[in-house]
């Protein structure tokens, strides 16, 4: 079987894909600051990762994947005190929305979902050690990492360093990319923040020991792969080695792997610009959770995806052709036997499939290779060359697919209802779209077919999908 090949943001090179205990994976993702509702573009990266674990899992590697909740930062702490509210207590919807989310993506969940807050103990053991190896120095009862002391810092970003200012400090949890300097470890709380009483004193981790500090406690000091969005590069990955390698002496991460920016309609996603959206907001139009998914996955990790309403109807459809595919194997019947050579094309498919997948992750390519096979089946179909014979090989190689990408099961009305998510289809009753449909029939019969599209598309935008049949019925369903 050929090697997994992955780009290794810190090498800048494409390498084989070796971990460190031959069929096992200790992988780290950073999650979601839950002090709001995870937007489409943090899910790019959720979905790149879960595309990378479901991967690793379908060639047979045994996973031990930590993904975290950073439930303390200065937004949570602002946010909750404003709220009168504790920090645990302003987190918790955000979080089981999060989950959610995740269940409607079929967003596999991690071996471990860790919360900050729970691993306080952790961070500060983490802080000391750094303290005992001359890493730190104390101004004002905070912490700060000493960067000029490691003389390593930038080796995953490749940022220039030569105009930091020595011993300048950063205190924000969200400070810009150009904003190189000593950062806080542990933070002083100001008056009425929260705090924790600790060991090193009063107050509150700052974000980057968060991480260090629980990938290390559940995967070792040394990763196979750490995943994230590109802008998390730096600071926040930089620093995240700076502390643990300082701590250990150790490699921290083996493998760096970082998803590329999402932009909806060419531009960069901003709420003053209308265009930033929730899974929620999504959904409440009428879009499936598989087409969400499907257009996610559908560009390569390392390529900026450029969302559009467009291709997310694209990915509706094709989302659809898989699964009318898939009925078909599963309903039709077809003549005994097998054809030859499609044994050796369904191979070829497996094979295509797979090395579209082991070139990092080039999804783009997984997935033509999966539909050129389904172009060339469904016209086998039509001509009567499909045999019954070759249906469990083309079941299987749906089945891989589907492991990987799973979009297959067709339940997104059942999983959004379950979940409680608000949709599209809301409020509209079988009687009104019945007479909507008889209208649309009525208009195709006298051949008014402005009207009967205008009608099929205010169904489409109110969540419900026409199918034509061949003897002039209509059927329809909700999305």
């Amino acid at each position: 079987m050929r090697d997994i090949q992955l780009h290794n943001t810190l090498s800048g090179k494409v390498e084989s894909f070796v971990p460190q205990k031959a069929g096992e994976v200790r992988m780290y993702t950073c999650g979601p600051t839950v002090y709001d509702y995870a937007h489409i573009g943090n899910f790019r990266t959720f979905v790149f990762q879960d595309i990378l674990r479901r991967f690793l899992k379908l060639r047979a590697f045994k996973l031990m994947h930590v993904m975290n909740l950073t439930d303390v930062d200065d937004r949570i702490i602002t946010n909750a005190a404003t709220a009168g509210v504790g920090i645990r207590e302003y987190t918790e919807k955000f979080v089981q929305a999060f989950s959610a989310d995740c269940r409607a993506l079929s967003v596999e969940s991690p071996e471990h979902w860790i919360r900050a807050t729970d691993h306080i103990d952790d961070m500060v053991a983490l802080i000391q050690k750094l303290q005992k190896n001359t890493y730190t120095y104390p101004s004002e009862g905070s912490i700060y990492y000493r960067i000029a002391k490691f003389k390593d810092y930038g080796k995953l970003s490749k940022i220039d360093l030569s105009g930091i200012q020595v011993g300048a400090r950063v205190d924000n949890d969200r400070y810009e990319k150009e904003s190189a300097r000593d950062f806080a470890l542990w933070k002083a709380p100001k008056p009425g923040e929260h705090f924790w009483e600790t060991a090193i004193g009063i107050g509150r981790p700052g974000w980057h020991i968060e991480c260090s500090a629980m990938a290390m406690k559940y995967l070792g000091e040394t990763l196979d792969i750490h995943t994230g969005g590109i802008d998390l590069a730096f600071p926040h990955h930089e620093n995240e080695i700076a502390q643990s390698e300082a701590a250990t002496g150790k490699k921290f991460v083996r493998y760096w792997l970082h998803a590329e920016h999402l932009l909806v309609e060419g531009e960069k996603m901003s709420k003053s610009l209308g265009n930033f959206f929730t899974l929620r907001d999504l959904f409440a139009k009428g879009y499936k959770p598989s087409a969400l998914r499907f257009a996610l996955a559908s560009v390569p990790y390392r390529r900026q995806l450029n969302f559009t309403f467009d291709g997310l109807q694209q990915a509706t459809s094709s989302v659809e052709r898989l699964r009318n595919f898939a009925a078909r194997l599963k309903q039709e019947k077809f003549p005994a036997g097998k054809q030859r050579g499609f044994a050796e094309r369904i191979a070829k498919a497996a094979d295509d499939f797979d090395a579209g997948l082991s070139d990092d992750l080039n999804t783009a390519q997984a997935l033509a290779a999966i539909f050129d096979f389904l172009r060339d089946m469904n016209i086998a179909m039509d001509k009567g060359e499909f045999r019954q014979g070759d249906v469990a090989g083309a079941q299987k190689l749906l089945t891989d697919f589907d492991t990987v990408f799973a979009v297959l099961e067709d339940n997104d009305g059942e999983k959004l209802k379950a979940l409680g998510y608000a949709t599209g289809t809301d409020g509209v009753d079988d009687s009104e779209i019945e007479k909507l449909v008889a209208e649309r029939q009525a208009a195709r019969q006298r051949r008014d077919f402005a009207a009967s599209d205008r009608i099929r598309k205010e169904l489409g935008e109110r969540g419900i999908i026409l199918e034509d049949i061949k003897d002039g019925s209509v059927r329809w369903k909700r999305k």
